[in-house]
């Protein structure tokens, strides 16, 4: 079926790229993806942007898909990343605390055309290589053996028994014994043992210090910032309702961990300026510590280009998890999501041993064999979804459309670069903020001793203890302090004497769940007399 595809859409029309006549000016649709974001983070994301050519692709997804909207498509829509280019596959620890690489990133994963994923990576190959001082000729290469992989690993698929692919995964040992160049070898060696240090445990030291006796999340602006009392608040609350989205026996174990602190953090290049945060929880010992993630999910670039104006999705961080859980053999056990204050947050492991191959560390012919790689893991993503049997019969097994993508790669890498000079002469002007220089700029970490700043001058004093939720330090009826030797109130005002922390700032007074959620650490047992 899918081979007759070929004569309503060739395989040489995916090679083909020109910008329309009409096309939207890229700068005007960045400054329209603004809208809705942090403004003070603006300037820091125009800053990556304007960095490097790669830059500017990683956080003009809006862009390209405004461009491949036109383009010549099949119709064959699988559950696509949205967001496939070459930084976005990546290494991560599976359940079992297995190393493992694949697609990491799922913030426009939307059902779509498998063209469009494989358009935006292999652009992103070309221009990637050129900026690391690769040959067009070596560039062309590893878009060939990219497409090539690709196709191999989704004909191979289309003939396994659907339950059968969702087991099929590369892990560190099977990437090493799949990859031939030396240098590329060297690197995954690297990249893997640095992602292995990358833990709950290992970040403690990094992100937060003591003082006394108190673990707190340091400041290194613009990058990780304080928040102020009533945004913290909310996320506590936030993260209660986040358990409820996660399978019975992990909401169980995360139940027994307590929230210690909040701060915000920028993450990547296209999500920089939505809200994402960090919350740091303490378990049975000031050793077990966890980080999470929580990140604002907004609507897809490519939703309106797939079926309009009209919302497919109540939820869209439901929506990034379980199209996550989807294209991904294995995926983060504490994936959920939740509302903080009207916007629509996922939440995941912060530090769960991820990684990445370095794309400035290889060399021309390494990055050949690295894309043949991420071929391969594109092509399990959609064939665990839909229509791989079609793409098969579309793709054939000859390497035309190898040949077709490698064109449209080298022109779309050209457009790539003229888009990025146009931003970076906005920029110049002032038509948009900028803030440059954060790539390489030293750190700037300031350590806080309980007061919270808003990014607006807002303050609010916190007291904060091991064990103890946030808290101002004029408790009301429905806060409380944790400071030993003082009267606390507990969240439903039922036990005045109860001066123990509760798990995950849960505000109202606990009560029996089957599902085994948040509590306060004693329960909230008979009165003790205050002091």
């Amino acid at each position: 079926m899918g081979k007759e595809l070929r004569r309503q859409v060739p395989r040489s029309s995916l090679g083909n790229w020109s910008p329309h006549a009409d096309r939207p000016d890229p700068v005007q649709l960045i400054i329209e993806s603004h809208n809705g974001r942090l403004e003070w983070l603006i300037p820091v994301r125009v800053g990556l942007m304007t960095a490097t050519p790669y830059g500017f692709l990683r956080g003009a997804a809006v862009v390209m898909a405004e461009d491949v909207a036109l383009l010549p498509s099949t119709g064959i829509t699988p559950v696509i990343c949205g967001d496939a280019h070459l930084g976005n596959f990546g290494f991560y620890a599976s359940p079992e605390r297995d190393l493992v690489i694949d697609l990491n990133d799922f913030d426009e994963a939307h059902p779509g055309g498998w063209e469009w994923d494989l358009r935006r990576l292999v652009a992103s190959i070309w221009v990637a290589g050129r900026q690391n001082g690769a040959s067009e000729q070596q560039c062309e290469s590893a878009v060939l053996r990219c497409v090539a992989g690709y196709r191999a690993e989704v004909r191979d698929l289309a003939s396994t028994p659907l339950l059968a692919r969702s087991y099929q995964r590369i892990d560190v040992d099977h990437l090493q014994h799949r990859t031939t160049d030396k240098s590329l070898r060297a690197e995954i060696k690297r990249a893997t043992a640095r992602a292995r240090r990358r833990t709950s445990d290992r970040a403690l030291p990094k992100f937060t210090s003591e003082r006394d006796g108190q673990r707190r999340i340091v400041e290194d602006p613009p990058l990780l910032t304080r928040i102020n009392y009533a945004e913290a608040d909310q996320l506590a609350r936030g993260l209660d309702e986040y358990l409820e989205t996660l399978a019975p026996h992990w909401r169980r174990a995360l139940g027994g961990y307590t929230l210690i602190d909040i701060a915000h953090k920028v993450v990547g290049v296209g999500s920089v300026g939505l809200r994402a945060y960090v919350a740091l929880l303490e378990g049975s010992s000031p050793d077990d510590v966890l980080f999470l993630q929580l990140k604002q999910a907004r609507r897809s670039v490519l939703a309106r280009h797939v079926h309009g104006e009209s919302a497919w999705h109540a939820h869209q961080g439901q929506r990034v998890v379980e199209y996550q859980q989807a294209l991904q053999t294995v995926s983060d056990p504490l994936l959920g999501w939740t509302t903080v204050a009207g916007h629509q947050y996922y939440v995941r492991q912060f530090r769960n041993m991820k990684g990445s191959i370095a794309l400035d560390s290889i060399d021309g012919a390494a990055l050949a064999d690295y894309a043949a790689v991420t071929g391969h893991l594109l092509a399990k993503g959609h064939a665990r979804t839909s229509g791989a049997s079609m793409i098969v019969g579309y793709a054939g097994s000859s390497d035309r459309l190898d040949t077709a993508l490698a064109r449209f790669s080298r022109l779309y890498a050209d457009q790539t670069e003229a888009d990025h000079a146009a931003l970076v002469k906005a920029a110049d002007h002032g038509v948009v903020p900028v803030e440059r220089g954060l790539l390489n700029r030293q750190s700037t970490r300031v350590e806080t001793t309980g007061t919270f700043r808003g990014r607006i001058g807002s303050r609010s004093r916190w007291r904060m203890r091991r064990g103890a939720a946030l808290a101002p330090r004029s408790a009301g009826p429905d806060r409380w302090t944790a400071a030993p030797g003082r009267e606390v109130r507990c969240p439903g005002g039922r036990n005045p004497g109860c001066r123990t922390g509760h798990r995950l700032a849960q505000r109202r007074h606990p009560r029996p769940r089957p599902s085994g959620g948040l509590r306060c650490r004693s329960a909230c047992g008979p009165p003790r007399a205050p002091g």
